[in-house]
């Protein structure tokens, strides 16, 4: 990869297990790569990671990723982060806190807190109600453990990676700032939850929407990375909204399912959708339209788990994709959850994985087509509580994420949910989050609409067979009436899912 002309945007993903670097050019083509790895501290409950390592790893990866690149190319850079990921720095940006991650669940007592607090704020914005692995409620209990830092700036984990490339203090975006409490109707913060919650405004930092200048690349930076100083530096986003914004899925109707270890959701309507479950949020677009969504904590991460520990021990995953028996629907129904406890849909904190009928005489292929099928009926089970928030869902549905890689997969899962799914290109769908970055900085020359639509390569398109979907419908109606009877899922959900599911509606 080489280059010395023409303009190329730079993305950068700050993940969990590593950070991601790319530069794009505004036709899509991706002219330079980089990637360095992340370290977590996890013990039960506590996931932290030390933020030195978000810039070092950060740094190494821009460098790499304009190796072969004449750096004057760069027309701006943006950085997205793991949605929820907290601390508090000094007035030099040193850590005064550790930095807890988007799911550490530690925070418990200070979440009813928040929630008592903020109350008609949070119905106001659509969600109801924190999560305990929210920002909001970690940062009360980073202050309470840490008084001194008081006096101190809450950061996001993108906030500190800006700060490094622009040298000093930075604004933060509305994105990364929904969990913190941040009123994306009006762009401010809470004043009146804040003194309720005893927490100085001096705390918190500015805020501006996702693709505003921040400021430009400062020399102690260009030194550190190879960019050039100068170069601007725009306002981010969560790592769930970047990958949004590099599906393609941008106007409103349009929706993304990222399909990794996890499934996220993220979809454009011109209203803000409220959800008195408190199960769907809605981040803020550049242009001012909602993107609301959620992640389930099921997704593709279970098939490993079972090659690891389960039905599928001892199976590659392409000797099962071989081997797998033609079963529509399978014998038994899954609903495929690694852990403890799901959020979407539903929020149900003692949610297990189960799976209903006889697994008497079963082969790995035969519990790998029911697990396949599993994470396509959490799908459409999401895209029915979606559609009875009064979500638009007329638009194009773009799958992105590894599962995305499997095209029975997304052909199955275009049956079981109704919906044709369009994959990107293999190349653009693996970039990820840190292409959707480069999109953003793109965006500040013109309409983000218009710069996905050419950025984003053409997608293969998944046609869904209504008589195809129809055979799985009875196990569907099985698997919500379960969960209902479980407590999971809410009696209106379970019902409106049932009622379009009985009508032979798609989702």
């Amino acid at each position: 990869m080489s280059g010395t002309s023409g303009e190329v945007w730079l993305g950068v993903d700050l993940g969990t297990g590593g950070v991601r670097a790319l530069a794009v050019t505004p036709s899509g083509e991706i002219v330079g790569r980089g990637e360095r790895p992340l370290t977590s501290h996890r013990s039960g409950p506590r996931h932290e990671q030390d933020p030195h390592e978000w810039w070092s790893a950060a740094a190494a990866a821009i460098a790499d990723a304009l190796a072969d690149l004449d750096p004057h190319r760069v027309a701006g850079v943006a950085v997205d982060g793991t949605s929820g990921t907290v601390l508090v720095v000094g007035a030099d940006g040193a850590p005064l806190t550790p930095a807890v991650m988007y799911d550490d669940a530690r925070a418990t007592a200070q979440r009813d807190r928040v929630n008592e607090a903020g109350a008609t704020t949070w119905e106001r914005l659509g969600y109801q109600r924190m999560q305990t692995s929210w920002a909001l409620p970690k940062l009360l209990r980073l202050l309470e453990e840490h008084p001194g830092a008081r006096g101190g700036l809450l950061a996001h984990q993108v906030d500190v990676v800006n700060r490094h490339l622009v040298g000093g203090p930075v604004a933060t975006d509305l994105s990364n700032a929904l969990k913190t409490g941040a009123d994306l109707e009006s762009g401010t913060w809470p004043s009146d939850v804040h003194e309720a919650l005893g927490l100085p405004a001096s705390l918190f930092p500015e805020l501006v929407r996702p693709g505003a200048r921040l400021g430009v690349v400062g020399a102690e930076a260009a030194a550190r990375c190879g960019l050039v100083a100068g170069t601007p530096v725009l306002a981010g986003a969560t790592d769930g909204t970047a990958a949004q914004l590099a599906s393609g899925a941008t106007e409103p109707g349009s929706w993304n399912v990222v399909l990794g270890t996890t499934m996220v959701f993220k979809g454009v309507t011109r209203d803000l959708l409220h959800d008195p479950q408190g199960v769907v949020y809605s981040h803020r677009a550049p242009d001012g339209s909602w993107l609301p969504g959620g992640a389930s904590s099921t997704g593709a991460g279970v098939l490993v788990h079972e090659q690891e520990s389960g039905g599928l021990a001892g199976w590659s995953l392409d000797d099962l994709g071989a081997a797998i028996d033609v079963r529509e629907p399978a014998r038994t129904v899954v609903y495929p959850l690694v852990g403890e406890g799901e959020r979407f849909p539903f929020v149900a904190p003692d949610a297990r994985g189960l799976t209903l009928g006889d697994r008497t005489g079963e082969r790995p292929p035969e519990r790998f087509a029911a697990l396949l099928q599993g994470v396509a009926f959490v799908e459409r089970l999401a895209l029915d509580g979606l559609d009875r928030l009064g979500a638009d869902l007329s638009g194009r549905h773009v799958s992105t994420g590894g599962g995305s890689a499997n095209p029975a997969w997304t052909q199955l899962r275009a049956d079981v949910t109704g919906r044709d799914l369009e994959v990107p290109a293999a190349g653009w769908s693996a970039a990820g989050s840190a292409a959707g970055m480069a999109v953003l900085a793109a965006s500040s020359t013109g309409p983000l609409t218009d710069r996905a639509r050419e950025m984003v390569p053409a997608a293969r398109t998944h046609h869904h067979d209504p008589e195809r979907g129809a055979v799985f419908a009875p196990a569907y109606r099985r698997l919500v009436t379960e969960l209902a009877d479980r407590g999971w899922l809410p009696p209106e959900s379970a019902e409106h899912a049932l009622a379009r599911a009985g009508a032979g509606v798609a989702s």
